[in-house]
Protein backbone atom coordinates (compact mmCIF):
# COMPACT_ATOMS: atom_id res chain seq x y z
CA UNK A 1 0.00 0.00 0.00
CA UNK A 2 2.31 3.08 -1.27
CA UNK A 3 0.32 5.77 0.52
CA UNK A 4 2.16 9.10 -0.66
CA UNK A 5 0.27 10.79 1.99
CA UNK A 6 0.83 13.82 0.05
CA UNK A 7 -0.48 16.98 0.37
CA UNK A 8 0.78 20.93 -0.42
CA UNK A 9 -0.57 24.01 1.17
CA UNK A 10 -0.48 27.49 2.73
CA UNK A 11 -0.35 30.65 1.11
CA UNK A 12 0.19 31.48 -2.38
CA UNK A 13 -1.27 35.27 -3.11
CA UNK A 14 -0.44 34.90 -6.68
CA UNK A 15 -2.84 33.95 -9.23
CA UNK A 16 -3.14 31.92 -12.27
CA UNK A 17 -3.53 34.37 -14.68
CA UNK A 18 -4.27 32.37 -17.88
CA UNK A 19 -7.14 32.13 -20.41
CA UNK A 20 -10.44 30.17 -20.60
CA UNK A 21 -12.98 28.83 -22.75
CA UNK A 22 -15.60 30.85 -24.08
CA UNK A 23 -17.93 28.29 -22.29
CA UNK A 24 -16.34 28.73 -18.78
CA UNK A 25 -14.70 25.23 -19.24
CA UNK A 26 -10.98 25.69 -18.06
CA UNK A 27 -8.80 24.73 -21.35
CA UNK A 28 -5.97 22.26 -20.99
CA UNK A 29 -2.61 22.75 -21.38
CA UNK A 30 0.00 20.59 -22.20
CA UNK A 31 1.11 17.83 -19.74
CA UNK A 32 4.51 18.69 -18.03
CA UNK A 33 6.97 16.97 -19.43
CA UNK A 34 8.70 15.94 -16.14
CA UNK A 35 12.10 14.59 -16.54
CA UNK A 36 12.45 10.85 -14.49
CA UNK A 37 14.34 11.59 -11.03
CA UNK A 38 16.14 8.26 -13.06
CA UNK A 39 17.64 8.16 -15.96
CA UNK A 40 15.91 5.71 -18.99
CA UNK A 41 17.96 2.95 -18.42
CA UNK A 42 15.99 -0.21 -20.00
CA UNK A 43 18.04 -1.60 -23.63
CA UNK A 44 15.08 -1.15 -26.89
CA UNK A 45 15.48 -4.33 -27.86
CA UNK A 46 14.45 -6.21 -24.64
CA UNK A 47 10.96 -8.03 -24.83
CA UNK A 48 7.99 -6.42 -22.02
CA UNK A 49 8.84 -9.13 -19.94
CA UNK A 50 12.34 -8.27 -19.39
CA UNK A 51 10.72 -4.63 -18.85
CA UNK A 52 8.08 -5.55 -16.49
CA UNK A 53 8.53 -9.10 -15.16
CA UNK A 54 5.73 -11.48 -15.08
CA UNK A 55 3.97 -9.24 -17.84
CA UNK A 56 4.71 -11.38 -21.14
CA UNK A 57 3.42 -8.49 -23.22
CA UNK A 58 2.03 -4.65 -23.16
CA UNK A 59 -1.27 -5.77 -23.40
CA UNK A 60 -0.63 -7.82 -20.31
CA UNK A 61 -0.04 -5.03 -18.11
CA UNK A 62 -2.27 -2.72 -19.73
CA UNK A 63 -5.33 -5.56 -18.46
CA UNK A 64 -3.74 -5.16 -15.21
CA UNK A 65 -3.95 -1.71 -14.92
CA UNK A 66 -7.36 -1.47 -16.02
CA UNK A 67 -8.55 -3.73 -13.65
CA UNK A 68 -7.11 -1.07 -11.10
CA UNK A 69 -7.48 2.20 -12.60
CA UNK A 70 -9.15 4.51 -14.78
CA UNK A 71 -8.45 7.29 -17.05
CA UNK A 72 -9.31 11.17 -16.48
CA UNK A 73 -11.37 12.98 -19.01
CA UNK A 74 -11.97 16.10 -19.78
CA UNK A 75 -14.16 18.11 -17.59
CA UNK A 76 -17.76 18.20 -19.55
CA UNK A 77 -19.28 21.47 -20.90
CA UNK A 78 -22.37 23.17 -18.87
CA UNK A 79 -25.30 21.21 -19.28
CA UNK A 80 -27.59 24.56 -19.59
CA UNK A 81 -27.13 28.48 -19.27
CA UNK A 82 -27.80 27.31 -15.21
CA UNK A 83 -24.95 25.14 -15.18
CA UNK A 84 -23.05 27.66 -17.24
CA UNK A 85 -23.79 30.48 -14.59
CA UNK A 86 -23.04 28.65 -11.47
CA UNK A 87 -19.28 27.45 -13.16
CA UNK A 88 -18.42 31.21 -13.75
CA UNK A 89 -19.70 32.53 -10.28
CA UNK A 90 -17.64 29.59 -8.57
CA UNK A 91 -14.64 30.88 -10.36
CA UNK A 92 -15.29 34.74 -8.84
CA UNK A 93 -15.84 33.52 -5.81
CA UNK A 94 -12.70 31.08 -5.81
CA UNK A 95 -10.66 34.11 -6.76
CA UNK A 96 -12.28 36.76 -4.39
CA UNK A 97 -9.83 37.48 -1.41
CA UNK A 98 -12.75 39.46 0.01
CA UNK A 99 -14.37 36.43 0.99
CA UNK A 100 -11.73 36.44 4.33
CA UNK A 101 -12.16 38.79 6.89
CA UNK A 102 -8.69 40.18 6.10
CA UNK A 103 -9.22 40.57 2.61
CA UNK A 104 -6.22 38.48 1.98
CA UNK A 105 -6.76 34.81 1.18
CA UNK A 106 -8.86 33.03 -1.03
CA UNK A 107 -8.98 29.70 -2.43
CA UNK A 108 -6.76 30.39 -5.01
CA UNK A 109 -4.10 31.51 -2.06
CA UNK A 110 -4.01 27.68 -1.30
CA UNK A 111 -4.56 26.26 -4.38
CA UNK A 112 -2.88 28.31 -7.12
CA UNK A 113 -4.64 26.94 -10.42
CA UNK A 114 -0.89 27.94 -11.99
CA UNK A 115 0.95 25.73 -9.38
CA UNK A 116 -0.64 22.51 -9.55
CA UNK A 117 -3.30 23.27 -7.49
CA UNK A 118 -1.33 23.66 -4.37
CA UNK A 119 0.62 26.51 -2.93
CA UNK A 120 4.12 24.30 -2.59
CA UNK A 121 4.59 25.20 1.31
CA UNK A 122 4.93 22.38 3.81
CA UNK A 123 1.42 24.04 5.75
CA UNK A 124 -0.94 26.82 4.64
CA UNK A 125 -0.07 30.45 5.89
CA UNK A 126 -3.69 31.95 6.90
CA UNK A 127 -5.21 35.03 9.16
CA UNK A 128 -2.52 36.51 11.28
CA UNK A 129 0.44 34.59 9.41
CA UNK A 130 -0.22 31.41 11.17
CA UNK A 131 0.21 28.20 9.45
CA UNK A 132 -2.31 25.86 9.41
CA UNK A 133 -2.09 22.31 10.74
CA UNK A 134 -1.44 20.32 6.92
CA UNK A 135 -0.47 20.63 3.79
CA UNK A 136 -3.01 21.97 1.59
CA UNK A 137 -4.38 18.99 -0.86
CA UNK A 138 -4.28 19.80 -4.85
CA UNK A 139 -7.55 21.06 -5.73
CA UNK A 140 -7.08 19.30 -9.30
CA UNK A 141 -9.30 16.15 -9.75
CA UNK A 142 -10.56 16.91 -6.09
CA UNK A 143 -14.10 15.96 -7.48
CA UNK A 144 -12.71 12.58 -7.65
CA UNK A 145 -11.74 11.51 -4.40
CA UNK A 146 -14.32 9.98 -2.26
CA UNK A 147 -13.94 12.99 0.27
CA UNK A 148 -12.01 15.99 1.02
CA UNK A 149 -9.64 16.91 3.96
CA UNK A 150 -7.00 14.47 4.97
CA UNK A 151 -9.54 13.21 7.38
CA UNK A 152 -12.06 13.12 4.82
CA UNK A 153 -14.29 15.33 7.20
CA UNK A 154 -16.12 16.87 4.48
CA UNK A 155 -18.15 14.65 2.18
CA UNK A 156 -18.06 16.76 -1.13
CA UNK A 157 -16.09 19.85 -2.75
CA UNK A 158 -19.24 21.90 -1.48
CA UNK A 159 -19.06 21.06 1.76
CA UNK A 160 -15.14 21.16 2.14
CA UNK A 161 -15.64 25.07 0.71
CA UNK A 162 -17.33 25.96 3.58
CA UNK A 163 -14.43 25.03 5.78
CA UNK A 164 -11.11 27.25 5.60
CA UNK A 165 -13.84 30.19 5.37
CA UNK A 166 -14.48 29.71 8.99
CA UNK A 167 -11.67 28.34 9.49
CA UNK A 168 -9.48 30.75 12.50
CA UNK A 169 -6.16 30.19 10.66
CA UNK A 170 -7.19 30.32 7.32
CA UNK A 171 -9.86 33.22 6.35
CA UNK A 172 -11.74 33.59 9.70
CA UNK A 173 -14.95 34.99 8.21
CA UNK A 174 -18.37 33.94 8.96
CA UNK A 175 -21.13 32.69 6.64
CA UNK A 176 -23.33 36.08 7.93
CA UNK A 177 -20.57 37.91 6.92
CA UNK A 178 -19.50 36.65 3.43
CA UNK A 179 -23.85 36.99 2.21
CA UNK A 180 -23.35 40.78 3.55
CA UNK A 181 -20.17 41.34 1.80
CA UNK A 182 -22.01 39.60 -1.88
CA UNK A 183 -25.15 41.77 -1.00
CA UNK A 184 -23.23 44.78 -0.89
CA UNK A 185 -22.15 44.49 -4.87
CA UNK A 186 -24.79 44.50 -7.84
CA UNK A 187 -22.54 42.75 -9.98
CA UNK A 188 -22.98 39.68 -7.64
CA UNK A 189 -26.75 39.90 -6.92
CA UNK A 190 -27.04 39.79 -10.63
CA UNK A 191 -24.40 36.57 -10.50
CA UNK A 192 -26.46 34.96 -7.86
CA UNK A 193 -30.25 35.35 -9.19
CA UNK A 194 -28.58 33.88 -12.69
CA UNK A 195 -26.88 31.02 -10.95
CA UNK A 196 -29.90 30.47 -9.05
CA UNK A 197 -33.06 31.86 -10.60
CA UNK A 198 -35.15 29.86 -8.41
CA UNK A 199 -34.59 30.78 -5.77
CA UNK A 200 -36.32 33.51 -3.37
CA UNK A 201 -33.36 34.37 -1.77
CA UNK A 202 -30.31 33.65 -4.13
CA UNK A 203 -27.12 34.62 -2.23
CA UNK A 204 -26.70 32.17 0.53
CA UNK A 205 -23.73 30.68 2.25
CA UNK A 206 -25.03 26.82 0.72
CA UNK A 207 -25.36 28.67 -2.72
CA UNK A 208 -21.79 30.35 -2.41
CA UNK A 209 -20.02 27.03 -1.75
CA UNK A 210 -22.26 25.17 -4.51
CA UNK A 211 -20.90 27.67 -7.13
CA UNK A 212 -17.56 26.97 -6.00
CA UNK A 213 -17.84 23.23 -6.37
CA UNK A 214 -19.16 23.70 -9.74
CA UNK A 215 -15.93 26.17 -10.55
CA UNK A 216 -13.96 23.06 -9.14
CA UNK A 217 -15.33 20.38 -10.80
CA UNK A 218 -14.19 21.78 -14.22
CA UNK A 219 -10.25 21.46 -12.67
CA UNK A 220 -9.55 17.93 -14.14
CA UNK A 221 -6.22 17.14 -15.53
CA UNK A 222 -6.69 14.62 -18.69
CA UNK A 223 -4.23 13.52 -21.25
CA UNK A 224 -1.21 12.61 -18.96
CA UNK A 225 0.93 9.76 -20.18
CA UNK A 226 -0.85 7.03 -17.99
CA UNK A 227 -3.64 7.92 -19.78
CA UNK A 228 -2.80 7.88 -23.41
CA UNK A 229 -0.99 4.34 -22.84
CA UNK A 230 -3.70 2.73 -21.08
CA UNK A 231 -6.15 3.66 -23.17
CA UNK A 232 -3.70 2.10 -26.40
CA UNK A 233 -0.72 4.17 -27.17
CA UNK A 234 2.17 1.80 -26.33
CA UNK A 235 4.60 4.78 -26.83
CA UNK A 236 2.74 7.16 -24.24
CA UNK A 237 5.15 5.42 -21.22
CA UNK A 238 8.71 5.11 -21.49
CA UNK A 239 9.93 1.59 -20.98
CA UNK A 240 11.14 2.69 -17.12
CA UNK A 241 7.91 4.23 -16.69
CA UNK A 242 6.01 0.31 -17.54
CA UNK A 243 8.53 -0.98 -15.41
CA UNK A 244 7.65 1.54 -12.80
CA UNK A 245 3.92 0.69 -12.68
CA UNK A 246 4.66 -3.26 -12.86
CA UNK A 247 6.09 -2.55 -9.50
CA UNK A 248 3.63 -0.30 -8.45
CA UNK A 249 1.19 -2.85 -8.55
CA UNK A 250 3.21 -6.03 -7.69
CA UNK A 251 4.88 -4.26 -4.90
CA UNK A 252 1.37 -3.18 -3.44
CA UNK A 253 1.13 0.29 -3.43
CA UNK A 254 -1.84 -0.09 -5.60
CA UNK A 255 -3.53 -1.23 -2.33
CA UNK A 256 -4.17 1.72 -1.11
CA UNK A 257 -3.43 4.05 -4.33
CA UNK A 258 -5.89 2.98 -7.25
CA UNK A 259 -9.02 4.43 -8.84
CA UNK A 260 -9.33 6.97 -11.32
CA UNK A 261 -7.43 9.34 -8.64
CA UNK A 262 -4.79 7.00 -7.71
CA UNK A 263 -6.46 6.81 -3.87
CA UNK A 264 -8.20 9.76 -2.48
CA UNK A 265 -11.03 7.29 -1.64
CA UNK A 266 -9.91 5.46 1.53
CA UNK A 267 -8.37 5.41 4.90
CA UNK A 268 -5.29 4.27 6.26
CA UNK A 269 -2.94 4.35 9.05
CA UNK A 270 -0.10 6.28 8.28
CA UNK A 271 3.03 3.37 9.64
CA UNK A 272 1.27 0.02 8.88
CA UNK A 273 4.49 -1.82 9.43
CA UNK A 274 6.63 1.02 10.66
CA UNK A 275 5.56 4.53 12.48
CA UNK A 276 7.44 7.41 10.12
CA UNK A 277 9.43 9.28 13.09
CA UNK A 278 8.00 13.03 14.13
CA UNK A 279 9.61 14.82 11.49
CA UNK A 280 7.25 12.62 8.65
CA UNK A 281 4.43 12.08 10.97
CA UNK A 282 3.94 15.25 14.13
CA UNK A 283 2.32 13.42 16.90
CA UNK A 284 -0.23 15.91 17.64
CA UNK A 285 -1.59 15.27 14.36
CA UNK A 286 -3.70 11.88 15.09
CA UNK A 287 -5.61 12.26 11.64
CA UNK A 288 -9.42 10.89 11.34
CA UNK A 289 -9.97 10.02 15.26
CA UNK A 290 -10.45 13.90 15.32
CA UNK A 291 -13.40 12.88 13.53
CA UNK A 292 -14.80 9.99 14.45
CA UNK A 293 -13.13 9.53 17.94
CA UNK A 294 -12.35 5.88 17.51
CA UNK A 295 -9.05 4.02 18.57
CA UNK A 296 -9.05 2.29 15.45
CA UNK A 297 -8.90 5.28 13.23
CA UNK A 298 -5.90 7.15 15.15
CA UNK A 299 -3.07 8.18 12.88
CA UNK A 300 -5.47 7.07 9.88
CA UNK A 301 -5.28 9.38 6.56
CA UNK A 302 -6.91 9.18 3.66
CA UNK A 303 -4.55 7.60 0.54
CA UNK A 304 -3.31 10.83 -0.96
CA UNK A 305 -4.76 10.36 -4.39
CA UNK A 306 -1.61 10.59 -6.58
CA UNK A 307 -2.37 12.49 -9.74
CA UNK A 308 0.00 15.33 -10.64
CA UNK A 309 2.19 14.07 -8.17
CA UNK A 310 5.36 14.85 -9.36
CA UNK A 311 4.60 18.31 -9.43
CA UNK A 312 3.05 19.11 -6.21
CA UNK A 313 5.68 18.72 -3.89
CA UNK A 314 6.01 18.76 -0.64
CA UNK A 315 4.59 15.24 0.53
CA UNK A 316 2.46 14.12 3.28
CA UNK A 317 -0.37 15.73 5.45
CA UNK A 318 2.93 17.44 7.44
CA UNK A 319 4.73 18.47 4.03
CA UNK A 320 7.74 17.09 5.60
CA UNK A 321 8.86 15.57 2.57
CA UNK A 322 9.99 17.95 -0.84
CA UNK A 323 12.09 14.75 -3.06
CA UNK A 324 9.41 12.11 -4.72
CA UNK A 325 12.09 9.71 -3.98
CA UNK A 326 12.44 9.99 -0.89
CA UNK A 327 8.50 9.61 -0.41
CA UNK A 328 8.63 6.41 -1.71
CA UNK A 329 10.94 4.96 -0.02
CA UNK A 330 9.42 6.71 3.13
CA UNK A 331 6.27 4.74 2.57
CA UNK A 332 7.69 1.32 1.05
CA UNK A 333 8.96 0.99 4.24
CA UNK A 334 6.24 2.19 6.58
CA UNK A 335 3.51 1.00 4.78
CA UNK A 336 4.98 -2.32 2.50
CA UNK A 337 7.37 -3.21 5.50
CA UNK A 338 10.12 -3.19 2.16
CA UNK A 339 12.96 -1.97 1.36
CA UNK A 340 12.96 -0.69 -2.68
CA UNK A 341 16.15 -1.07 -4.53
CA UNK A 342 17.27 2.59 -5.53
CA UNK A 343 16.43 0.95 -9.24
CA UNK A 344 13.19 -0.16 -8.54
CA UNK A 345 12.27 3.51 -6.11
CA UNK A 346 13.80 5.36 -9.13
CA UNK A 347 11.48 3.04 -11.56
CA UNK A 348 8.51 3.87 -9.69
CA UNK A 349 8.76 7.48 -9.34
CA UNK A 350 9.27 7.75 -13.48
CA UNK A 351 5.60 6.07 -13.26
CA UNK A 352 4.54 8.81 -11.08
CA UNK A 353 5.77 11.27 -13.64
CA UNK A 354 3.39 9.67 -15.94
CA UNK A 355 0.45 11.14 -13.56
CA UNK A 356 1.32 14.53 -14.62
CA UNK A 357 -1.83 15.48 -17.00
CA UNK A 358 -2.41 18.76 -18.90
CA UNK A 359 -2.98 21.49 -16.52
CA UNK A 360 -6.09 23.67 -16.55
CA UNK A 361 -5.81 26.71 -18.51
CA UNK A 362 -8.06 29.05 -16.19
CA UNK A 363 -8.57 33.00 -16.92
CA UNK A 364 -8.50 35.03 -14.04
CA UNK A 365 -12.28 36.78 -13.83
CA UNK A 366 -12.53 40.76 -13.03
CA UNK A 367 -13.95 41.38 -10.06
CA UNK A 368 -16.97 43.71 -8.92
CA UNK A 369 -15.86 46.65 -7.15
CA UNK A 370 -16.81 46.87 -3.72
CA UNK A 371 -19.51 50.23 -2.32
CA UNK A 372 -19.72 51.94 0.37
CA UNK A 373 -22.07 49.04 1.67
CA UNK A 374 -18.85 46.15 1.60
CA UNK A 375 -17.56 45.34 4.93
CA UNK A 376 -14.16 46.96 5.32
CA UNK A 377 -11.16 44.63 5.75
CA UNK A 378 -10.64 43.28 9.38
CA UNK A 379 -6.71 43.57 9.79
CA UNK A 380 -5.27 41.53 12.31
CA UNK A 381 -2.85 43.52 14.07
CA UNK A 382 -4.48 41.94 17.20
CA UNK A 383 -2.93 38.72 16.07
CA UNK A 384 0.15 40.42 15.15
CA UNK A 385 0.44 42.09 18.66
CA UNK A 386 0.15 39.06 20.47
CA UNK A 387 2.63 37.20 18.46
CA UNK A 388 5.33 39.99 19.47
Amino acid sequence: MLRLVLLTSALALTTGMVLAQQDGTPEQQPAQEEAPDQAEVTPAEVTPAEIAPGYATDEDLRQAAQDLFDVILPAAPPTDEVHAAQRDLGAMLFFDPRMSSSGLFSCQSCHNVGMGGVDALPTSVGHGWQKGPRNAPTVYNALFNGAQFWDGRAADLAEQAMGPVQAAVEMNNTPDQVVTTLESMKEYLDAFGEAFPDEAEPVSFANFATAIAEFEETLVTPGAGFDRWLTGDDAAMSDEQKRGLALFMDSGCAGCHNGVNFGGHDYYPFGVVERPGAEVLPEGDRGRFAVTETASDDYVFRAAPLRNVAITAPYFHSGAVWSLPEAVDIMANAQLGTELAEADIGAIVAFLHSLTGEQPRVEHPVLPARTEATPLPNPFDDIMEQSR
